[in-house]
């Protein structure tokens, strides 16, 4: 966590030392508004070290520190709204938009920040391996709103595959990471920082479409790993990497298996039994809690003890 706090101006650094060693383990966001006072996201909840608000030089020395006083270098980030920093920690942006012919040009004169922490929970996905895995991993879709741990389970269930499971006799094979918001490897200068195992190429910063596709020309992996696919795009990347005999482990947003079904770019996919596992997330006893799983006829085949209907 040092460094993130260390992006900060000198009072809000020190304000983030000042908090009690549970609260630094268990934060999820830093929020910064200009005029607003800092805020601590902490297993959902608003923390405010301060009543003092941020001032826009304050927000100006972060944002300076973000781009290593280059905002140019930034140019491609800024386009997406967010910046992801070494760690696979990712800051999002919102400001005054600039649009040249309908697209989003950039953003500037940038007043919030939200820092979101990206942490590395090595073991999260083994209670998923009796399900996911049989002779092979199954093509499979994790499917939760925001902040319910997708992209951080999807990382080790990338770890698992790259490693192999060897108390239960589970081979080793290659993976293919496409890491388009690079939060799931966390890679710098093309190097992934997280903890995947020998057998991963990462394509970073690339849209998944495309990189689905580049990876399976060029490097001919057994599982590919994509996060948040939403596009019709991805649909039609996805058709290909089934016709190319790769299996596939994705996220997507949703509350419920109908929520993720009725999203435009999975209608044309959910008649063709193209995934064999549906694995519903939620937050109920923390990020990462596995709600329901479903085969690939919808008949649920998990479902959590008290969980909600």
């Amino acid at each position: 966590m040092d460094k993130i706090f260390r992006l900060f101006p000198e009072e809000i650094q020190q304000l983030l030392h000042n908090l009690p060693a549970n609260v630094i383990q268990s934060m999820e966001e830093i929020r910064i508004r200009i005029e607003q006072p800092l805020e601590i996201v902490c297993s959902n909840n608003p923390i405010y070290p301060s009543d003092k608000p941020v001032s826009a030089e304050e927000a100006q020395i972060l944002l300076n520190r973000l781009s290593q006083h280059s905002l140019y270098a930034l140019e491609e980030e800024l386009k997406r709204g967010y910046i992801t920093i070494s760690g696979g920690h990712r800051v999002g942006l919102a400001g005054k938009v600039v649009t040249e012919r309908g697209f989003v040009k950039a953003i500037k004169e940038i007043s919030s920040f939200n820092i979101r922490i990206a942490r590395e929970k090595i073991g999260i996905a083994d209670p998923l391996i009796p399900y996911l895995f049989q002779k092979k991993w199954h093509n499979t879709l994790l499917i939760g709103p925001p902040q319910t741990g997708k992209t951080t389970l999807l990382r080790d269930i990338a770890r698992l595959v790259s490693c192999g499971v060897k108390h239960r006799n589970i081979p080793s094979f290659k993976v293919g990471i496409v890491d388009e918001r690079s939060e799931i490897a966390g890679s710098i200068k093309g190097v992934p920082q997280h903890s995947l195992g020998k057998r991963v190429d990462v394509l970073d910063a690339c849209p998944k479409a495309e990189g689905m596709m580049m990876l399976i020309r060029s490097m001919s992996p057994q599982v590919l790993i994509v996060d948040e696919i939403g596009r019709k795009e991805d649909g039609e990347a996805i058709l290909e990497a089934m016709h190319a005999g790769v299996q596939m482990i994705f996220t997507a947003h949703g509350s419920t298996l109908k929520d993720a079904l009725n999203r435009p770019v999975m209608k044309p996919l959910s008649g063709l039994s193209l995934f064999q596992r549906y694995v519903i997330l939620s937050r109920e006893k923390g990020p990462g809690t596995i709600q329901r799983i479903y085969d690939g006829s919808f008949n649920e085949i998990f479902r959590s003890s008290g969980g909600e209907a």
